[in-house]
């Protein structure tokens, strides 16, 4: 019996060793760069910048990230209208010059949602929590989120008065 505990307990320890935990932000990234890059691509493309606030030592910011990576629609509806820039807040690298900018998003705890129009001007902050529903996010408030700041959500051509 103590054989078998024994070879249970290695066989865990070298599973676990092995497992690479999920890294979607880089603490080392330049924002400022990856922001000013993204807002090129963001006017040549007519869209927003999507900027996801977080860290890997955030369940939610990694549930969110698996969610929009995963399901076509929440993808589809991002690569329509997103130029998506994740940036880092850890102990690492706070990023504190951006979110002072930014004015302090932080707040609304994390993830956090920034959406810049493709001249860089911050048009929405958005916390995640609203977003959620259960151990996860909801598909339908994700999707109703990301079409209320699209780039035609926010076009006065779509307005008409009466």
């Amino acid at each position: 019996m103590k054989t078998i505990l024994f070879t249970i307990l290695l066989c865990l320890l070298f599973v676990n060793s092995y497992a690479q935990p999920v890294k979607i932000y880089n603490p080392e990234a330049d924002v400022t760069t990856d922001i000013s890059q993204a807002l090129i691509r963001a006017k040549a493309e007519k869209k927003h910048v999507f900027l996801q606030v977080g860290g890997n030592w955030c369940p939610w910011c990694l549930k969110f990230h698996k969610l929009w990576a995963d399901d076509p629609d929440i993808s589809v509806m991002m690569g329509k209208n997103y130029i998506p820039v994740l940036v880092n807040y850890s102990k690492e690298n706070r990023n504190f010059a951006l979110l002072k900018k930014l004015e302090y998003p932080q707040r609304f705890g994390f993830p956090v949602f920034v959406i810049l129009d493709s001249g860089g001007n911050r048009i929405h902050t958005q916390s995640s929590g609203y977003l959620e529903d259960g151990d996860g996010y909801s598909k339908k408030k994700v999707l109703e989120f990301l079409s209320q700041w699209s780039p035609d959500a926010l076009d006065p051509g779509n307005y008409k008065e009466k």
